[in-house]
């Protein structure tokens, strides 16, 4: 490194980085277990033979805020830039002073049971539509037309959280590195050849916004612009458009090599010859300030943001930068490592709690299509993980490669790691990666399933910092939630819908009542707040954070609810999400009352609020007396008497009994009022419910059933939909609702979303291991005889526990249990048929064998 300890400095030279040993891994170490976490041994890449074609052809980075695709061509590369704040639009006014007026007349045609009538009278109770997510732009290299290639491979590393790109043209070897720093908020990318004076290319950058571009020397390019200050309608030839969010992009080039020479072309774009090697770095910034400030008002200026980031990064060499880049991003990404079983398929046979589930089902078992897996040593695995990776989805059916779930598991904590850090937005429909400035559905955040799901794996997948933007993202709704609740209901407390985006909309969207109206999307996401605490034992986030807006959600549901005509409490109007009924009169309607996901939501919020009071010392308070008393009246959930869980109060005929939503089985996951051991003639019907509802639905509903088979511990039905989720969509030919992933290991609704990548991996931790604040259960899901072998590390399991377990001949093997947050409240641990009662003490490890008996313990 040079004395300035700038990019240059890298020229010859390579860092070595060494870190420290994650704590799950320490922990099995300290226990003798081998290691089995190697990266030569088990790589983690998402590998493709070709440069993309379509956007899910591409590889994803990002660091929470700035995120690009890699598109790997030969002849042009594109980097497609997306920045988490770019929307459209600005604050929205969220009430309807309206809708008291209609929603008396919804109420009256629900309790008069016109409930077609009731639907069509509800759509005056919708708001307006969403603001829309933006693409940032492109970085534009073009190398020239005609090159001759061989040796193509791109590949995605999950262990370094880079890109790499690799060719030969004429016996040179060209390669590029790309990775997006979080500690330095850049994009990164070195373009470097093995033989001196081979690096040529054009760059530039470009956006589909409004923008205008200016090189500033002959090593910089600056290109600023805005969103539309509203959501783009029909015709936008008006000239009276409120000012959008403005936002800023720069591009510093870092030539090496004693050649090489820079020159300007067209005043906005760089023409680059005979380099060694060239870094570009890639800083962002826009003028978003807030969801309360209007773009107009920002006292931001992206463009000084956008320099004084870049200034620093500029400051550090690229081998620095990469060292800051993989310190952070694998202080994270290295607390969870899995390895499932790489030997002979041994067919041992479904457990006896699959069994239960299964009895009285016509659903054939996975031993009628089971296939062997081929003995996989460490060399053959290694090989597996360098074929592309579209060639590993196409196979899987066949081989049903064990280490392409693993590959899949990570990918899911590698994408929310990428998407969603402390200080940043949410993660929306699809992360932080969109290239169209009309995505589908807007990008916009869904809180009827889609958003929750995003942050499913956070605390079970040892991730709770990436959870941070979903609780500042709750605070901002319940701003906006409290002015809906008074106005459209004249209700206390806060109350949010079925979407949102970046301004935290909290009122119905526009359109049909099936989805529009929905006042669970705030009550659901509340819920958020008490499980943090429930895995971390967080005391102050509890009090300071979680409490004060559990209380108000819990606020509104009270004065929702109201006295109806019959014999409970009510929710009326009340919608299960988009999901029609037959009414007794035979036309289709979705407007009732009460349906089950309304009352399993609200169960779920009380409880949180009276679990939380206790703890808090709250007890006496107004909103938990309310609680207490309203809680009897609460109707129960029914069986209907086809044996399933009844949708909605009354047991109406379904029209599509193959509905892509499951809502009426929150209950059981990721709600806890239904559960083996406490509701076991409910989970009966919750089974009946899947098996009527089908496995065929988009990657999100796939992912969502195979946590409900993992909590009925029918690890058979949750394996067959991990077979269903990995089966390849082609981007050409795209079925609606089939599921699915893309080449780069995106899933499919189809279009993309992104919630399956976060569900998948949710999921499969409930196979591994689930938990109750007192409860712990181990391997109550595991497939036995599709992973006979296997080690699961760093899992997290409620009561401030942390997890290590291995497996063989699909029994347990060991289990290693710890908690280093000061506290937990474990109390027993689960096998099978086996329990063991346990005084578990904070700060010491605790090792297990497979009859629960504790060998050994030690201090942290």
């Amino acid at each position: 490194m040079d004395s300035e300890g700038n990019c240059s400095s890298d020229a010859g030279a390579e860092w070595v980085w060494v870190r420290r040993p994650a704590e799950a891994e320490a922990v099995a170490a300290a226990a003798g277990w081998p290691a089995e976490t190697d990266e030569e041994a088990r790589p983690l890449k998402v590998v493709f033979a070709s440069p993309a074609t379509y956007f899910t052809d591409a590889a994803p980075i990002g660091n929470g805020r700035l995120g690009a695709m890699v598109w790997g061509g030969v002849e042009s590369e594109r980097l497609q830039l997306n920045h988490d704040t770019l929307w459209t639009g600005g604050p929205g006014n969220y009430t309807n002073p309206k809708a008291p007026a209609v929603l008396s007349k919804v109420r009256s045609l629900v309790d008069n049971g016109k409930y077609p009538e009731a639907t069509a009278a509800a759509y005056n109770l919708s708001g307006d539509q969403t603001q829309v997510y933006q693409p940032l732009g492109d970085i534009d290299l073009i190398f020239g037309k005609h090159i001759n290639y061989t040796n193509y491979r791109r590949e995605l590393d999950l262990h370094t959280a880079t890109v790499n790109v690799t060719y030969t043209v004429d016996e040179v070897v060209y390669s590029r590195e790309h990775f997006s720093s979080n500690p330095h908020q850049v994009i990164a990318t070195k373009i470097s050849a093995n033989k001196p004076g081979h690096v040529s290319f054009t760059v530039s950058l470009s956006t589909p916004l409004d923008h205008k571009i200016r090189v500033t020397d002959a090593n910089e390019i600056i290109m600023e612009g805005s969103c539309p200050g509203e959501r783009p309608q029909g015709d936008n030839s008006a000239s009276d458009h409120p000012i959008g969010i403005k936002f800023c992009a720069v591009l510093y080039l870092q030539t090496i090599g004693a050649n090489s020479k820079v020159e300007v072309l067209k005043d906005k774009m760089l023409k680059l010859d005979s380099a060694d090697s060239v870094v570009l770095l890639l800083a962002a910034a826009t003028s978003f300030e807030g969801p309360f400030i209007k773009p107009s008002e920002s006292k931001l200026d992206p463009t000084v943001s956008a320099l004084t980031t870049l200034s620093m990064a500029k400051n550090m060499s690229y081998s620095q930068l990469k060292a800051h880049h993989m310190d952070d991003y694998r202080s994270l990404f290295q607390r969870v490592s899995l390895q499932l079983s790489q030997g002979p398929n041994d067919q041992l046979g479904g457990d006896r709690l699959a069994q239960s589930a299964e009895a009285g089902s016509q659903d054939s078992s996975m031993s009628d299509f089971s296939v062997p897996i081929a003995d996989c040593t460490r060399s053959t695995a290694h090989n597996d993980s360098v074929k592309p990776t579209v060639d590993r989805i196409i196979t899987f059916k066949d081989n049903e490669d064990p280490s392409l779930v693993e590959l899949l598991f990570q990918f899911g904590r590698y994408l929310l790691i990428s998407c969603s850090r402390p200080g940043t937005q949410i993660s929306n429909l699809q992360g932080i990666w969109s290239n169209d400035p009309s995505p589908p559905w807007d990008a916009a955040p869904h809180p009827n399933i889609n958003l929750q799901m995003n942050y499913w794996p956070a605390l079970p997948c040892n991730l709770s910092e990436c959870q941070e933007p979903l609780f500042d993202f709750i605070g901002s709704l319940s701003v906006n939630g409290a002015k809906t609740a008074k106005v459209n209901y004249e209700a206390s407390g806060w109350v949010s819908h079925q979407v949102t985006d970046l301004w935290a909309k909290t009122s119905p969207d526009a359109g049909d009542p099936v989805w529009a109206l929905w006042p669970m999307g705030g009550p659901w996401l509340a819920t958020h707040l008490w499980e943090h605490y429930s895995f971390t034992l967080d005391k102050q986030f509890l009090e300071k954070t979680a409490y004060p807006l559990l209380e108000g959600s819990a606020s509104f549901l009270l004065d929702w609810l109201i006295e109806g005509h019959r014999e409970y409490l009510e929710t009326n109007p009340s919608t299960s999400p988009e999901h029609y009924f037959i009414a007794p009169d035979g036309k289709k309607a979705c407007v009732s009352y009460s349906t089950t996901m309304d009352m399993s939501i609200i169960r779920e919020v009380f409880s949180a609020v009276l679990l939380s009071a206790d703890i808090l010392g709250k007890s006496d308070t107004n909103v938990v007396q309310r609680i207490k008393k309203v809680l009897p009246n609460l109707p129960p959930v029914k069986v209907a008497r086809d044996g399933t869980i009844m949708e909605w109060a009354q047991d109406f005929q379904d029209p599509e009994v193959h509905h892509r939503h499951v809502s009426h089985l929150f209950g059981l996951y990721p709600g806890h009022t239904m559960s083996l051991e406490q509701t076991p003639d409910l989970c009966k019907a919750v089974a009946k419910s899947l098996y009527k509802r089908g496995d065929d639905g988009p990657g999100w509903s796939t992912s969502w059933k195979m946590a409900l088979w993992a909590h009925l511990h029918n690890s058979d039905h949750a394996y067959k939909m991990i077979l269903q989720l990995i089966t390849l969509v082609d981007p050409k030919h795209e079925v609606s609702r089939e599921g699915g992933l893309y080449s780069n290991l995106f899933t499919a609704h189809p279009p993309f979303q992104i919630d399956a990548n976060f569900g998948f991996p949710a999921a499969l931790s409930e196979m591994l291991v689930q938990s109750t604040g007192n409860d712990l259960y181990l391997l109550p899901s595991l497939p036995r005889n599709k992973w006979p072998h296997g080690c699961v590390k760093g899992l997290r399991a409620r009561g401030g526990v942390t997890v290590n377990i291995s497996w063989k001949e699909g029994n347990l093997h060991e289990a290693l249990l710890w908690s280093s947050s000061g506290q937990n409240s474990l109390t027993r641990v689960h096998y099978g048929d086996q329990t063991a009662n346990m005084s578990f003490s904070s700060g010491v490890i605790y090792r297990f064998n497979r009859d629960l008996k504790c060998l050994k313990t030690w201090p942290l």
